[in-house]
């Protein structure tokens, strides 16, 4: 398993696959399976019977999880790989294309 240097909430560029190209938030990491969930990216249909949260029932358009490895950290708009590093006793994320740290 690869180390895995995404976080919720981080904005990423789809890099490869039906979704090439578009830009999300990440909403949920899966560090087993090193899978993320990003906005808009991988719209599924969900088949739901009618129930006391959703009446209706009916199909049900929700995110599927992709791996990691198809996205790729937006840093001021650019594509760019991420690493880590030890600044004040702290590890920190840097952006590798500039150098920058991240959080």
């Amino acid at each position: 398993m690869a180390n895995l240097k995404l976080k919720s909430g981080d904005k990423v560029v789809v890099i490869t696959g039906k979704d090439k190209g578009k830009e999300g938030k990440i909403l949920a990491v899966d560090k087993k399976s090193n899978r993320v969930l990003v906005e808009g990216v991988n719209m599924i249909s969900k088949h739901t019977k009618p129930n006391v949260k959703n009446q209706q029932g009916g199909i049900v358009k929700k995110e599927g999880y992709i791996h990691a490895s198809n996205v790729m950290y937006l840093h001021n708009g650019k594509a760019t790989r991420l690493g880590a590093m030890i600044k004040d006793g702290k590890k920190v994320r840097i952006a590798k294309k500039t150098g920058e740290v991240i959080d």
